[in-house]
């Protein structure tokens, strides 16, 4: 089993920041990609950003050039910088992981999905 533990959310006014942490633990050899999801309040669950396991990251358009996703491998850990926020920004923000290869040896092809719990971010004006 895979365990994701997030940190970070809160409340912050219009055009300030935050900071997310998500990190892996359990039956993990090695990830394909890490990434975050986000949730509003009656709307799906829209992809924020992700990063492979070479360090190419995506992004949604609507948070390109204002959020920063970055991984620390040797610890498992997918972070998300996230500035000039704004209040379409509020969400429920997921951690996933997608998982590669477990450490009995299994591949997964595709990859298998974890989800962490969420962490509310909500941004006032």
């Amino acid at each position: 089993q895979v365990q994701l533990v997030e940190s970070g959310g809160g409340l912050v006014q219009a055009g300030g920041s935050l900071r997310l942490s998500c990190a892996a633990s359990g039956n993990i050899f090695s990830i394909n990609a890490l990434g975050w999801y986000r949730q509003a309040p009656g709307k799906q669950r829209d992809l924020v950003a992700r990063i492979s396991s070479g360090g190419s990251a995506n992004y949604a358009d609507s948070v390109r050039g204002r959020f920063t996703i970055s991984r620390d491998n040797a610890k498992n850990t997918v972070y998300l910088q996230m500035n000039s926020l704004k209040p379409e920004d509020t969400a429920v923000y997921y951690c996933y992981l997608d998982l590669a290869r477990d450490r009995s040896g299994k591949y997964y092809y595709p990859g298998k999905n974890y989800w962490g719990q969420g962490t509310q971010v909500t941004v006032s004006s």
